[in-house]
């Protein structure tokens, strides 16, 4: 009996402490204040929420709600992404007194209610605060209270005026991030009475005047990021005291002088980056060793490079390239940890030390261009087997190309041109092991013998340039396999012999010129329809041009330079064939302008002669045709059934033959205009094009009631637009005529025939932003308010496309050609439909073949082969500079984007002076946006911009 007590007992006893306990550790629930706010929350929110399913009488399951371990508090919410765009719902969240974590990232808030700053500011256990990537303006508001707040991040916003006493209250505050800003006046000192901030983040701004020496006050900072400013002077030599920092960030400033020893005794110091500057002097021979990351790139240092500024055990990446350091480069061994080394664009001499690489294993990147270098390339090098990148253009290097650049098994850019290299290519250096190969570039060297048949088992290459070398003998007939070539260059060589089948992926140029190359040129050429220019020029071809090239859709440039034996009619090219033909005997082709053959201006021989062949000719045609009336009389009455059947059959098979047609649009007055059969004759003349871009090409079609629409073609040669793909592609283009914005070309209808598709748009007169700033007669006149109304309006354009919920819908071409303009000011974003429609994985080619035009593809799709929000965001970073320059996006040979960072230090000379001369304001709203434009075009992708916040920054440069 004893024993059943002393079960009872204790079943009780564990009974009591179950029910005392299980509240808090089962049961507990929000209390009814926050269970309200939360609610108050949901019902201001409305569907711009993300809790719209789940358990609605538990806000702790809703996403981006996150409670405390016994479910009673609320700690942490995230609103990030939503599209917020109204603020009132902001005071609410001060009314959760268990608050730590709010995050409104990500949304279009323009403003920041004075009510939230007074409430939010009592919280007790509020850590962190997330602003950033919204639309606020305005001044930064001043941060009273907010005892516990450790995080503030007002990043990507356009805020404004200058910083003084508004985060000086706040005590416990670790780390501040106001990049993307517009913020002014000098660098902010009173940021927290208390002293405790880690992290600082005040980039890209515009901050001038000197780097205070108050800052260095914060003793705690491990992070001080104070680039894309417009600071002067030296840096204090009291930045000693920080002994906690890790990471000095003073890129593209106008700071100066030289680098300070006292950096040296800052042993914490990982990180430092001071490029784009104007410091000058010599190099510290200590900086580096501490260091795992240098960068004084673009600057103007000078003198010897240390000999152990790259033995540092943890260092990684140098970049010491676009200086005036000189001397001989004297370098002991280089950490067996660095990846990169660049030392490119300076005054170095002598050879490349080679027990310096004996360890570098790691280095994967190597640049030592535009030096004096001399000597050969050292066989150490074929030792540094995870090498992706050799550049040793531009110097005095000689001798033959060794064999072990063979081992190089990883490499993927080769750049050795101008030097003095001889020998061949293959002996013994053996190309053919390089299969990871995307750009060679062995020209203006001294290198003999035949082009080496193994350059075209180079399965990945895109970029061969061997021109102004003494190559002889013929192309390789296997060059036609290249299955990724985009860019050949031949030309300055001796080459003669037959001219093989091309790879048709070739897009950029195919350079045979001043060679020996003879005979017919060879229709097989026409093939090459993505093919933009062909140069022929100072050989010795004859007889006639092949009519076949004038059908070549992309081509741009055809150059028949001083080819004496070439004769005969030119055939007719499109107004956008630039067609150079002196020095040939060839003649224009008969048109309503030109009613007889005209010869170009330094090609005329004998002119009596001519007139005679003229006269002989005129006789000859019209004996003809009058011999032809005459048996057409006699025999059509027997045969007049048969030539109408003949007639029409050759109409029909002109015309593309229709599989599916399907009108889009809901307006009434297009569904009454469109005519697909009016479509699909125009698309069948030549005459009717307007505009190529490339995938695409444009032609004008009048129907029957007048209206004007362009029907467009994308081209499906390729598998990336099989035939198969019907249904697929009608679904697409239904989504996309849905979209709705006004800087966006969405189609109107769609044809689809047995090898292409059309889509018909609204006709826009004024032709794409590359015809009117380049090609057109208003590009020089083209004043700034309108350059300025088309880059906020692309921009628009595009944070729609990349903001859309389902999935952001991005360009394969983003260039200046797929920019339409409704009106001077009005730019409309044309291709949008190549994304969903094209697929580069069935391509014939490769993907970084189709991704983009020569001059706006960022240089990471070489590697990753994939288009990317980033990748947009570069191109059109492009756009942006050629809208300030007024220079198109490749420029004799040099792409845009490098000319402007080569001559970044002379802003002025950069800007179209035609533009920028007309008043002060103008010239400084342009520096503005250059520096804008510079963000997007940065090498690396995670450092530009969304195009949110691309779009914020231009609306305030205004």
């Amino acid at each position: 009996m004893a024993r059943y007590e002393y079960m009872y007992t204790s079943f009780l006893c564990v009974f009591l402490l179950y029910c005392c306990y299980c509240p808090i550790m089962v049961m507990s629930q929000l209390s009814q204040n926050q269970t309200s706010t939360m609610a108050n929350l949901s019902k201001l929110l409305g569907t711009s929420a993300p809790w719209k399913s789940g358990n609605h009488s538990n806000p702790c399951s809703w996403n981006g709600v996150t409670c405390d371990s016994t479910k009673s508090h609320v700690i942490m919410i995230s609103l990030s992404g939503n599209s917020l765009s109204s603020s009132g719902f902001l005071p609410v969240l001060c009314q959760l007194e268990t608050l730590q974590h709010l995050d409104v990232s990500n949304n279009s808030l323009a403003s920041i209610p004075d009510e939230f700053i007074t409430e939010c500011g009592k919280l007790k256990y509020l850590k962190l605060l997330n602003f950033s990537r919204n639309l606020l303006s305005g001044s930064l508001p001043t941060f009273l209270g907010f005892d516990a707040l450790e995080y503030l991040d007002m990043s990507f916003n356009v805020l404004g005026s200058s910083i003084d006493i508004q985060l000086d209250e706040m005590i416990r505050l670790k780390s501040l991030n106001l990049t993307h800003n517009n913020f002014n006046g000098t660098l902010p000192t009173k940021l927290g009475k208390s002293m405790v901030l880690e992290q600082l983040v005040l980039s890209n701004n515009q901050f001038q005047g000197e780097i205070p020496e108050e800052l260095f006050s914060y003793e705690n900072l491990t992070l001080i990021d104070l680039g894309g400013n417009t600071l002067s002077g030296a840096i204090p030599t009291h930045i000693v005291q920080l002994s906690k920092l890790q990471t000095l960030i003073l890129s593209s400033n106008h700071l100066s002088g030289p680098i300070p020893i006292s950096i040296l005794n800052i042993t914490t110091l990982v990180r430092f980056a001071a490029n784009l500057n104007r410091f000058n002097g010599s190099l510290p021979s200590d900086i580096s060793n501490n260091l795992i990351s240098l960068d004084l790139s673009g600057n103007s240092l000078s003198g010897p490079i240390p000999k152990n500024i790259l033995s540092s055990p943890k260092m990684e990446v140098v970049d010491l390239s676009n200086n005036t350091l000189s001397g001989t480069l004297l370098l002991t061994i280089i950490s067996p940890s660095m990846i990169r080394l660049r030392l490119g664009n300076n005054l170095l001499k002598g050879d490349i030390p080679s027990d310096a690489f004996a360890k570098a294993q790691n280095l994967t990147y190597l640049e030592l261009e535009s030096n004096a270098l001399t000597g050969a390339i050292p066989a150490i090098l074929g030792s540094c087997l995870n090498l992706a990148l050799l550049d040793l253009s531009q110097n005095h290097l000689s001798g033959t190309l060794p064999p072990e650049l063979g081992n190089l098994r990883n490499l993927q850019v080769l750049k050795l041109q101008m030097n003095k290299f001889n020998g061949t290519i293959t002996t013994p250096f053996q190309i053919g092991q390089l299969q990871k190969l995307l750009t060679l570039n062995l020209s203006q060297n001294s290198l003999t013998g035949s082009i080496p048949s193994q350059i075209s088992s180079l399965s990945n290459l895109k970029f061969l340039n061997l021109q102004m070398n003494n190559l002889s003998g013929s192309i390789p007939p296997s060059i036609g396999i290249s299955k990724s070539l985009l860019d050949l260059q031949l030309g300055g060589n001796q080459l003669s012999g037959a001219i093989p089948s091309m790879p048709i992926s070739l897009q950029v140029a195919v350079n045979l010129s001043h060679n020996n190359f003879s005979g017919s040129i060879p229709s097989s050429l026409s093939s090459l329809d993505n093919l933009e220019i062909l140069d022929l020029s100072y050989n010795k071809f004859s007889g006639g041009v092949p009519g076949d090239l004038a059908g070549m859709s992309s081509l741009t440039e055809l150059l028949l330079t001083n080819n004496n034996q070439l004769s005969g009619v030119l055939p007719k090219f499109t107004h956008f064939v630039q067609v150079e033909y002196n020095g040939t005997s060839l003649v224009l082709a008969p048109t309503s302008d030109n009613p007889t053959p005209s010869y170009y201006p330094g090609s005329r021989k004998k002119g009596s002669s001519v007139v005679v062949a003229i006269l002989v000719a005129i006789a000859a045609a019209v004996f003809l045709v009058g011999l032809v009336t005459l048996l057409l009389v006699l025999v059509s009455r027997h045969y007049s059934k048969v030539n109408d059947e003949n007639i029409h059959s050759g109409e029909d098979h002109r015309l593309p033959q229709v599989v599916q047609s399907h009108l889009l649009t809901l307006n009434g007055l297009h569904r009454s205009n469109i005519d697909f059969s009016k479509a699909m004759e125009a698309v069948a003349e030549t005459s009717n094009v307007t505009l190529k871009t490339r995938f695409s090409t444009y032609y004008k079609a009048i129907m029957p009631s007048g209206s004007i629409y362009f029907v467009k073609k994308m081209n499906s040669t390729e598998r990336a637009l099989p035939a198969s793909s019907h249904v697929r592609i009608g679904k697409e283009m239904e989504a996309l005529a849905k979209l709705n914005n006004s800087n966006v070309m969405t189609p109107l209808a769609y044809v689809l025939s047995s090898d292409a598709a059309y889509t018909l748009y609204e006709f826009v007169s004024n032709g794409s932003l590359f015809d009117v700033l380049h090609h057109g007669s208003m590009g020089n006149s083209l004043d700034w308010a309108s350059r300025y109304s088309i880059a906020v309006g692309v921009a628009q354009g595009l944070s729609f496309l990349h903001g859309i919920t389902s999935s952001p819908l991005l360009l394969l071409d983003l260039s200046s050609k797929s920019i339409m303009l409704k009106s001077l000011k009005e730019p409309l974003v044309a291709d949008i439909e190549h994304y969903k429609v094209i697929d580069p994985s069935k391509s014939t080619g490769n993907f970084s073949a189709l991704a983009g035009s020569v001059g706006y593809v960022p240089p990471e799709y070489a590697y990753t082969m994939t288009v990317t929000v980033a990748g947009n965001v570069y191109s059109f970073g492009v756009i942006l500079l050629e809208l300030l320059t007024g220079k198109p996006a490749v420029t004799e040979g040099t792409e845009l984007v490098k000319w402007v960072l080569h001559n970044s230090m002379n802003k002025d000379y950069i800007l179209d002076s035609n533009v920028s001369k007309t008043s002060q304001a103008v010239r400084n709203q342009m520096l503005a946006i250059l520096q804008i434009a510079l963000v997007c075009v940065s090498t690396s992708p995670e450092t530009r911009p969304k195009m949110k916040s691309v779009l914020r920054m231009l609306l305030n440069a205004r």
